[in-house]
């Protein structure tokens, strides 16, 4: 069974409607959601065996480990919560039934499992876990047939919903990282692209309410709505286009270290990602033509003709400043993108994620929600990008959405947008 269609662009009222769902439209998301997680589980399952073993690298997890800890989240902040029904004022160490899984806990909880040690874990055989996910999926809908239907009632709902989503993302990253071949049906084509070469859009001086506000769901993260003074700017109206990026790396972009930072530098000097290749991850020449080198990537495994007017994609933040030094170009700040995001309609976006300026940081006024692990511990050591990818679910193509990554992670569907000097 695979997941419900995907919009052909980006609608950030889909997310919205995910994020103030009622009790039917949740029961429909979180089947839906959990469709998709056994459609990518039986992909991989193909392609490595009922085993699933993959390297052990910090930018993977083991899948079958990955599938449980789903199941886990759902079950240990709904079934097995206590105080689910006080949405973010529940005490996050509130003693917990026992799970449907003896050692669940021990096996699952990402808060306390060091990465390393998941791949040496006596995790269910593949038959126990495909069982404790259906177990938890029947649990959690029963449990919310009966639930009340205010905000705080809903949280738990809606942001398990949105957990499962984010590792559905993972695993396709993890995917492509591996050369598993996956169905379009598993890619999201919900983005808008721009019909002609990049426009500039001018916005005038201002200020910006950044930030979640309304009702529904929102991460902690996105709360603490405050103004943004914004100087006038102009931004890209879509994404760098490989068409726009590659002539950096024919300059020899990749070997001049005049366009990097000290930090970017090191990273290709170490041999990370792009550096092996002088060139972005999954991408290779495979000629010399008349007009210039011509270029494969590869996708999903296979390795096709590159199509030069889509966004680029799989670079790192590193990448995609030394572009922009090169250019003479600039990443817009977190506030420039999202001002135009909700602005102007004609800014596509949610083909890449996309690299801005800004750092991770808390906005005024943070306070953790009960599941203390998703922000605090990340703030100040990364940035933040914005938008979607082919990757995301529909339901998280949001534009108050902070998403973030360590600067060197060239394996997620990332690129980047500019704006002027």
């Amino acid at each position: 069974m695979l997941p419900e269609s995907i919009p052909t662009q980006p609608s950030w009222q889909t997310a919205q409607a995910a994020r103030t769902a009622d009790v039917q439209a949740l029961a429909q998301h979180l089947r839906a959601s959990r469709a998709r997680t056994l459609a990518l589980l039986e992909a991989y399952e193909a392609a490595l065996g009922p085993l699933l073993p993959v390297p052990c690298t910090p930018q993977l997890n083991p899948p079958l480990w990955e599938v449980g800890h789903i199941a886990w989240f759902q079950e240990f902040w709904l079934m097995r919560n206590p105080q689910r029904r006080l949405g973010v004022q529940a005490d996050p160490q509130a003693v917990r039934a026992p799970s449907l899984l003896p050692q669940a806990d021990a096996l699952y909880n990402s808060s306390v499992v060091a990465h390393a040690s998941r791949w040496h874990l006596p995790l269910p055989d593949l038959q126990a876990t495909r069982a404790y996910l259906q177990a938890t999926l029947d649990e959690t809908v029963a449990l919310l047939a009966v639930e009340a239907t205010n905000d705080a009632a809903l949280y738990f709902y809606r942001l398990a919903l949105l957990h499962e989503d984010m590792h559905g993302e993972a695993a396709i990253y993890m995917a492509q990282a591996l050369g598993i071949a996956l169905t379009p049906a598993l890619l999201c084509d919900q983005a808008a692209r721009a019909s002609g070469p990049v426009q500039s859009l001018k916005l005038e001086a201002g200020d910006w309410a950044l930030g979640y506000t309304g009702s529904g769901f929102a991460f902690d993260n996105e709360l603490g709505p405050h103004s943004v003074q914004l100087d006038a700017y102009a931004i890209d109206d879509q994404p760098v286009s490989w068409r726009r990026y590659l002539p950096f790396v024919a300059a020899g972009g990749y070997v001049d270290a005049q366009w990097w930072s000290c930090l970017g530098w090191q990273w290709l000097q170490a041999g990370q990602g792009a550096a092996v290749l002088a060139a972005p991850r999954y991408l290779r020449q495979v000629s010399q033509g008349q007009d210039g080198p011509v270029w494969a990537q590869c996708r999903f495994g296979q390795w096709q003709a590159l199509d030069l007017d889509v966004p680029a994609c799989h670079l790192s933040y590193f990448e995609a400043e030394a572009w922009c030094r090169w250019a003479g170009r600039k990443l817009p700040t977190e506030a420039q993108w999202e001002r135009a995001a909700m602005t102007r309609p004609d800014f596509y976006w949610g083909e890449v994620w996309e690299w801005t300026a800004s750092s991770f940081n808390p906005y005024p006024g943070f306070s953790a929600h009960p599941y203390l692990d998703y922000s605090a511990p990340w703030f100040g050591d990364r940035p933040v990008l914005r938008g979607a990818s082919r990757a995301t679910s529909a339901r998280m193509v949001h534009p108050r959405y902070r998403n973030y990554f360590t600067p060197e992670r060239n394996d997620i569907h990332a690129g980047f947008r500019t704006c002027t000097v």
